[in-house]
């Protein structure tokens, strides 16, 4: 089955309606310039009412000066989604490393690539899927990466003004080798950025994805899902891998 996460969760009402709905995860956004931003101690009330098969997602971008690690655990959350931007310049980031092994739960990491700036380059979009295929070998001696550690990557419409949210879709017919090259590689790939309860089968039928990724698809407005379009969205994706 398709992995399906509705992204941008801001209130109770609207996680539980993704959940009674049958999505797989919730994304929670913190990042301030976002209008899906929510407060770490909102999130971690909602979460605490979700039930425990549903991946809590929270969703951070890079270079950014938020503690993730300290809001995955005073939050509750089960995974954690670094959403990458492409920048002209180089930032400072003051993010540190942190050691995995260090949380008290087991926790899975996503990341997120805008591809909308190398759908007009050719090689360069050979050059990500080659990176795709070997991004995962099996070294003999050394111990392979533990699953669910940067084995998911999502691929949004974003750019560098934007890191994702953009509510456009990209030219999916454009990066099926980069797609290819990720099912070849071991990891696998979620497709986000401007989908909706009418062309998410035709992504899926593009692409193959291991999931979905949602957010202003579902939304009466920014920050508030539409209970319909959500309850839609998900009833199409299912009807998709019924006809697949």
């Amino acid at each position: 089955m398709t992995w399906i996460k509705i992204c941008g969760i801001t209130n109770l009402e609207d996680a539980q309606t993704a959940v009674d709905a049958g999505a797989d995860a919730l994304g929670f956004v913190f990042y301030e310039k976002s209008p899906r931003n929510i407060d770490p101690e909102v999130a971690r009330e909602i979460v605490a009412k979700l039930p425990g098969q549903v991946e809590k997602v929270g969703v951070f971008v890079v270079g950014s000066d938020i503690e993730w690690d300290d809001i995955f655990c005073r939050v509750g959350l089960t995974a954690v989604q670094h959403q990458f931007s492409i920048k002209r310049k180089a930032q400072q980031s003051s993010q540190k490393a942190v050691c995995i092994d260090s949380f008290p739960r087991k926790a899975r990491f996503f990341v997120s690539l805008p591809v909308t700036p190398f759908l007009g380059d050719e090689q360069a979009i050979k050059s990500l899927a080659a990176d795709f295929a070997h991004l995962r070998p099996e070294i003999p001696g050394q111990s392979p990466v533990s699953e669910g550690v940067f084995d998911t990557f999502f691929l949004d419409s974003g750019g560098s003004q934007q890191p994702g949210g953009t509510g456009q879709p990209f030219d999916w017919a454009k990066v099926v080798p980069i797609a290819e090259a990720m099912r070849n590689g071991g990891t696998k790939l979620v497709v986000a950025g401007g989908l909706t309860r009418f062309n998410v089968s035709e992504a899926i039928r593009t692409l193959h994805p291991w999931g979905v990724d949602v957010s202003s698809g579902v939304e009466s407005r920014p920050g508030k899902k539409d209970p319909e379009k959500v309850r839609a969205f998900i009833a199409a994706v299912r009807e998709t891998e019924k006809s697949a």
